[in-house]
């Protein structure tokens, strides 16, 4: 499986999604890839707007929606 140095995901909930209030609390965190074991990462809401804008527009592209808080989970 390809290594990527972080991975993102959109909260459609944004702030009031539990998850997101979660990793704001404690931002290390175990993720899941398919069938693959979990790994350990660093979670954290994206606050650059250039960023936010390349995910929202992969996302768009992708997915056809985007519309949410953009989170990061960058592997450990």
């Amino acid at each position: 499986m390809r290594q990527y140095s972080a991975y993102y995901i959109v909260s459609e909930k944004g702030e009031a999604a539990h998850w997101v209030q979660n990793l704001r609390a404690q931002s290390a965190v175990h993720f899941y890839l398919s069938n693959e074991p979990s790994r350990a990462a660093h979670a954290r809401v994206v606050d650059e707007p250039a960023l936010i804008a390349i995910i929202k527009a992969k996302m768009d592209a992708k997915y056809g929606w985007s519309n949410g808080l953009v989170v990061e989970i960058a592997p450990t």
